[in-house]
């Protein structure tokens, strides 16, 4: 029998194709601002909370704005232009949810994104029902690529790290999983930016053709 207990998706990039959406907002805060950030710069935060990225662009460009207040005007605007796409789950994802359901495996969701976010994106698909577990990154002392916010996840589903496989677009990502002693699946998003995945210990472009099986063959 697999070891396989549980499986942790990340959200942004794995259920949702969201970045084009943070990459539309992020652009009109960074003229609002009047940043120029180059797209290599602002690659190295897919992945990342927001609060990691606006602390580096805060000190690097001595922004006189106060990081809360920057995260605020990112997670609002996010949120309204959630609200108003049309947004569907990235195709298999679903299936690939109620397969999982239907064979007793956990499933956790672990994303940088904040809590508010997260929870809209599941309203919007309709899968809250799905997630055993829901872990935000926003409020752990250490972001993505540090293991913790998989270790909670883990943590709250009550399963050893060992038991997990982790769904992963970047990667900061495929490197928290694998440093928190995770199997990690690498989903190459195009729209993720050109994502070093190397690490993951399968690499899949589309979610139709993955299974339990495929899963569990991991161990």
């Amino acid at each position: 029998m697999s070891k396989m207990k549980a499986v942790i998706f990340d959200m942004d990039g794995v259920i949702i194709d969201s970045e084009p959406t943070h990459l539309r907002v992020n652009r009109n805060i960074f003229k609002r601002l009047s940043l120029k950030i180059s797209n290599t710069e602002y690659k190295n935060f897919i992945g990342s909370t927001n609060t990691a990225m606006w602390t580096f662009f805060k000190k690097k460009y001595g922004l006189q704005q106060a990081i809360p207040e920057l995260v605020k005007t990112q997670v609002d605007e996010t949120i309204e232009d959630l609200k108003h796409s049309n947004e569907k789950p990235i195709p298999g994802i679903v299936n690939l949810l109620k397969n999982l359901k239907r064979n007793n495996i956990l499933i956790g969701l672990a994303s940088s994104s904040p809590l508010e976010n997260i929870e809209l994106v599941l309203k919007i698909f309709k899968i809250k029902k799905y997630f055993n577990a829901i872990v935000s990154g926003e409020n752990l002392k250490r972001s993505k690529p540090a293991p913790d916010i998989f270790l909670n996840a883990a943590k709250v589903l009550k399963v050893k790290p060992e038991e997990c496989i982790v769904i992963e677009d970047s990667e900061k990502g495929v490197r928290a999983a694998k440093s928190a002693g995770m199997k990690c699946i690498g989903y190459k998003n195009k729209n993720s930016g050109n994502q070093n995945l190397s690490k993951a210990d399968l690499i899949i472009k589309n979610f139709r053709k993955i299974n339990i099986d495929d899963l569990a063959k991991l161990y």
